[in-house]
């Protein structure tokens, strides 16, 4: 997508300040975040973008294309930690950044960019953060998706929104993928990569286990990815079905990118590993009960959005991390061979595609 028609006369397209955002830390949000480096990469092409990260979202900056660096630094989400501040904001005036982007609304995300003397600070009017902020945008709660409120920084002040976004890219080497595969040994065919992990309970279908059964019994490898949360359900999808389906869940995110990017359709909840998938371009199937797929499925295509259409819900979407009204049926009343029928089409659609 070309947007650079937006931004005639907006600036100095020959500026070359680096330029920093300060993103949201989940790792879907993160994922997201790619849009606005390439909105930005459209309306600046000579300004380097740089990303703030937590250690659990830095393998993620090695696979966007038009980062140049993470700044990897852990801030506590429970405290001031003045001295961390401190040391982000000299670490930040070392870079000498023309302008950050500050997307949390947040008082304490737009603290070191402040402290760091970078010349111009965007973000949204939230938390009193005068003085810390002094580009200032406003209309933030018209904005309809939680992408609209991030890119809308990254655009000219009072530009309309496009009718589309660019979709967030992850991009991993062929080699690498290879070379994960024999280090984990694992075979060359196409595998489902399962993600029946997510933030809030409401959100997890629990048919992954019976799911798991089925694809073995199909003659496919199954492989449940996610983090050291993910343990517990690992195992019950394990014993559910048998030898032809690998644990690889664990700490490090880039295995669970390497496998999302291996995988030949991957099945998720509404959770970070969707978008991971997504944005690799990997066949994916999102299972949406609680939350809304407009809101907050990925701008990139899904293989399949499945939610349940038996009976209209008054509940639904619900937005709540605990169900709290008719006994989690949104996500109950989908089936396991319902997602397992989908999965074979998808895998045979996307072979399909390979040979043409």
């Amino acid at each position: 997508m070309n947007i650079d028609s937006q931004f005639v006369g907006d600036a100095d397209r020959s500026d070359t300040r680096p330029l920093l955002i300060i993103p949201y830390m989940w790792i879907g949000d993160f994922v997201r975040n790619h849009t606005v480096v390439r909105v930005l990469k459209e309306r600046w092409p000579n300004r380097p973008v740089d990303l703030l990260t937590t250690s659990l979202c830095a393998p993620l900056i090695d696979y966007m294309p038009g980062v140049r660096a993470g700044i990897v630094w852990d801030l506590p989400r429970g405290r001031l930690a003045v001295a961390r501040q401190l040391g982000l904001a000299k670490l930040l005036r070392e870079r000498n950044y023309g302008t950050a982007l500050v997307l949390p609304r947040t008082w304490k995300a737009a603290i070191a960019p402040a402290l760091a003397g970078i010349p111009e600070r965007v973000g949204f009017v939230g938390e009193f953060r005068f003085g810390l902020i002094n580009r200032w945008r406003w209309g933030e709660k018209k904005l309809p998706r939680f992408i609209d409120k991030n890119a809308a920084l990254a655009q000219p002040d009072g530009a309309p929104l496009p009718p589309e976004w660019p979709v967030p890219q992850l991009r991993v080497p062929a080699d690498e993928i290879v070379r994960w595969r024999e280090a984990n040994g694992l075979g060359a065919g196409a595998a489902v990569a399962l993600a029946p992990g997510s933030v809030g309970v409401s959100k997890r279908w629990t048919y992954y286990p019976e799911a798991a059964r089925l694809l073995v019994e199909r003659g496919l490898e199954v492989w449940v990815v996610g983090g050291p949360a993910e343990k517990g359900l690992a195992r019950e999808i394990v014993a559910a079905g048998g030898p032809g389906v690998r644990d690889l869940t664990g700490t490090d995110l880039r295995n669970g990118v390497l496998a999302m990017a291996a995988a030949g359709v991957a099945i998720s909840n509404d959770s970070g590993l969707m978008h991971v998938a997504a944005a690799l371009d990997t066949p994916t199937m999102g299972i949406f009960g609680p939350t809304s797929p407009y809101l907050w499925a990925p701008l990139n295509s899904l293989a399949a959005t499945v939610v349940q259409d038996k009976s209209a819900l008054s509940c639904q979407p619900c937005q709540s991390t605990i169900c709290k009204m008719n006994d989690h049926r949104c996500m109950r009343d989908i089936a396991a061979s319902e997602v397992v029928g989908i999965a074979q089409r998808v895998l045979k659609e996307a072979g399909a595609r390979a040979l043409t």
